[in-house]
């Protein structure tokens, strides 16, 4: 449907790589529905991924996701979290 797949990965302590759950995206892209017009090309298609359109910057996606999973405590203060495009 967009243009993007993007990979959301939850990155603990020790550096493992954990796929977010869709429940985790599916919560920030609707809370962004009408808050952050810049991210409503996304689309939660599954456990790490989502679809997303060319207008949505990487650069801003990221920090506003990471902020967003630290604010409803998915994130562990020593856990990372990785927005990365998939290539095909």
């Amino acid at each position: 449907m967009f243009a993007r797949r993007l990979s959301i990965e939850r990155i603990d302590s020790t550096g493992a790589r954990h796929a977010c759950p869709l429940r985790w995206i599916d919560n920030f892209a609707m809370r962004n529905f009408t808050n952050e017009p810049i991210f409503d090309d996304t689309l939660p298609v599954g456990d790490g991924l989502l679809e997303a359109g060319l207008r949505v910057p990487l650069a801003r996606l990221q920090p506003a996701m990471e902020d967003w999973f630290r604010r409803k405590s998915y994130l562990k203060p020593d856990e990372q979290l990785e927005v990365k495009e998939i290539e095909d």
